[in-house]
């Protein structure tokens, strides 16, 4: 009994011997893979640090670049009128150029810019558009107001024909408005100097050109049952107390603001979409920074599919990303649940989208 006891201690302790070699064995290579995810860990950081390195020089860059052409076109604007017409108009496309390549700056920068820097130096943007917009209306002449409108029987190659309504009637023939602004009266708070656009208009299709539009501001107000189309590339549009209508608009170098609309449908590229009170519409979006919703209702978003000839000309002149499209990036800012989508927005399905435009 005494040697069957010994001969199993004896077999038991052999089995430890043979275990512990084997736990040996295996701390070298826990070892190893401790001290590499330790290395790889380190490896992390450094590309963290020299990325945020990178992007705080090109910020420290972007900074200094913007505040410096941005001086430059203040102290332009800043410049006294004593000049030829043709002269004034002249510096004033100089001007707009400048702001233009500041613009698409600004676009290109938009990547790396922490999201308070961006919007310091969108607000800077369209100040300097504004201030161009004042700047030509105290130092060019300003122009008669009149509607004329076309025969819809002439031979004219620009005609646009015109749109069905409901009930079978057909909208009224086009106005354009050739070398003409809409300026609002003194005590209107949409009055914007030399800012160009429609007001107060029912039932119409109204049409303006690239050589009335183009990196200026344009004003629609108080439109209903219209259809405006704008060919070319603005510098801001402003869309306030319109209903029922349809707004088409070629790549807008700045910001979109949409204010009190409603049954609409909208149609245009932006930098920047920002959308108050307005319920019930439409938008087919090309926007490369955001889209931003607030106060509204059955919004409904799908991508820019409008087309026109020139329209990778206006593009150009516009300064924006042709292939940065974030239409489905949009902001409500009353909805802040984040694990929840706003009720307030929706995309429209495919099958929905507008694809043929008239």
């Amino acid at each position: 009994m005494d040697q069957l006891v010994a001969i199993e201690v004896g077999e038991t302790c052999q089995g430890n011997g043979d275990a512990e070699p084997d736990r040996m064995a295996r701390i070298p290579e826990r070892l190893q893979k401790r001290d590499q995810e330790r290395q790889e860990e380190l490896e992390r950081r450094k590309e963290a640090k020299e990325s945020k390195q990178v992007t705080e020089e090109k910020s420290d860059f972007f900074t200094s670049t913007f505040s410096k052409e941005k001086a430059d076109i203040e102290e332009l604007l800043a410049g006294g009128g004593e000049a030829e017409s043709g002269s004034l108009a002249g510096r004033l496309e100089d001007i707009s150029a400048r702001i233009q390549q500041l613009q698409k700056f600004l676009n290109d920068s938009m990547v790396f810019l922490p999201q308070y820097e961006l919007r310091q130096a969108q607000s800077a943007l369209q100040k300097l558009q504004s201030g161009l917009a004042e700047k030509r209306g105290e130092l060019l002449p300003k122009k008669k107001f009149a509607f004329r409108s076309r025969n819809v029987g002439a031979n004219n190659t620009n005609k646009e024909t015109p749109e069905p309504r409901k009930g079978g009637e057909q909208a009224s023939r086009p106005i354009d408005l050739t070398d003409a602004s809409v300026t609002a009266s003194p005590g209107n708070s949409d009055d914007v100097s030399a800012q160009c656009g429609f007001s107060n208009v029912v039932s119409q299709v109204l049409i303006k050109r690239a050589d009335e539009i183009n990196q200026r501001d344009v004003l629609l107000t108080h439109l209903s049952s219209c259809t405006v189309k704008l060919f070319g590339a603005p510098s801001t549009l402003h869309i306030k107390h319109v209903r029922d209508s349809t707004i088409l608009c070629g790549p807008v170098s700045s910001s979109v603001f949409i204010d009190h609309c409603s049954g609409c449908t909208f149609a245009f590229p932006c930098q920047q979409l920002r959308t108050h009170n307005t319920t019930d519409s439409r938008a087919y979006l090309h926007v490369t920074s955001r889209a931003i919703v607030e106060d509204c209702s059955g919004v409904r978003f799908a991508p820019f599919t409008w087309s026109y000839p020139g329209l990778e000309e206006d593009f150009q002149v516009s300064g924006l990303d042709r292939e940065r499209n974030n239409w489905t990036q949009v902001d409500d800012f009353n909805w802040l649940a984040s694990d929840t989508p706003s009720p307030n927005w929706s995309v429209i399905p495919e099958e929905e989208r507008k694809t043929t435009w008239v």
